[in-house]
């Protein structure tokens, strides 16, 4: 005849639930260590191939530091095994360009790059064959204002402006989206605002002005200009205005853009004007700009 079954004898098997559980908690422990030990491992490898580039950059640049250098897209050891590289971004600043920019900043967004492992571990880059560039320079105001004749000028800032308000002023301004429609991005309209001695005296001039680009070359050709004072401004009288247009009137060598990249637009900024070219099928043994 066989016993009864008791409470006891019930809760028994549950023991064995328990020590399975443990295991299967220590597995996955075990899974997210290595886990995080390949992501780590993946970092690494990102980080000593950023900094072979970099050092790289920095020497086809003429840099005093190491550029800063991004490899996109993760995991970076499977762009690194294929050799192929979706997106890298390399930017520097301070970079001096002939004997009057001291700061320029330089930016290379590089798609499609083709480079073996071998040799980017072994500092092999020369022969990196990149599919697309987006360069682009920035200069300063604080370097524009080295540049003669704006170098006569105190205090000398740049804003954006439209074409149309540079040559006609608020008589025939119109929208600034419709304005950036009609232009072709090689051409673009900057407010430069300074002072001047006049008669003795310290007067703030605002000038508008036309900036083009001609090659490497960014050209200033001033429209008209305005008297500053606080919010009030006036019109400058067309014979002192004659007399102070050349004051504003300058060409800015921005060197050539990194990669061999073609200057095609340039922009204003607050504080700075920017220049921007693209390029197709380069190495990156044409990284050096000036």
């Amino acid at each position: 005849m066989s016993s009864p079954v008791t409470q006891q004898n019930r809760r028994g098997p549950a023991r064995p639930v328990k020590r399975k559980g443990r295991r299967t908690k220590k597995i996955v422990i075990v899974l997210l260590v290595l886990a995080g030990l390949l992501v780590g491992a993946d970092f690494a490898l990102a980080a000593v191939a950023e900094h072979t580039v970099s050092q790289k950059a920095r020497e086809q640049l003429g840099l005093t530091e190491d550029p800063s250098v991004t490899v996109h897209g993760f995991p970076f050891t499977t762009q690194a095994l294929s050799g192929d590289y979706r997106h890298i971004s390399v930017s520097a600043t301070g970079v001096p360009v002939q004997d009057t920019l001291r700061d320029v900043g330089v930016a290379a967004e590089l798609r499609d790059v083709d480079a073996p492992l071998s040799d980017l571990m072994a500092g092999n880059v020369d022969n990196i064959k990149i599919n697309e560039v987006e360069g682009q320079v920035r200069i300063k105001d604080s370097d524009i204002a080295r540049v003669d004749p704006l170098d006569k000028i105190e205090n000398l800032r740049i804003a954006p402006s439209t074409e149309d308000y540079v040559r006609h002023g608020d008589e025939g301004a119109v929208e600034e989206d419709a304005a950036k429609e009609e232009k072709d991005g090689s051409s673009a309209g900057i407010r430069l605002s300074g002072e001047v001695q006049i008669a003795g005296e310290r007067v703030e001039i605002i000038a508008f002005a036309i900036i083009d680009l001609d090659g490497n070359t960014v050209r200033i050709s001033p429209e008209r200009l305005e008297f500053g004072n606080g919010q009030d401004r006036t019109v400058v009288p067309p014979e002192v205005q004659q007399t102070l247009l050349p004051s504003f009137e300058a060409d800015i060598s921005t060197g050539s853009l990194p990669f061999t990249v073609t200057p095609t637009d340039i922009e204003v900024e607050s504080g700075a004007i920017v220049v921007k070219g693209t390029a197709e099928n380069v190495r990156f043994s044409g990284m050096s700009g000036n």
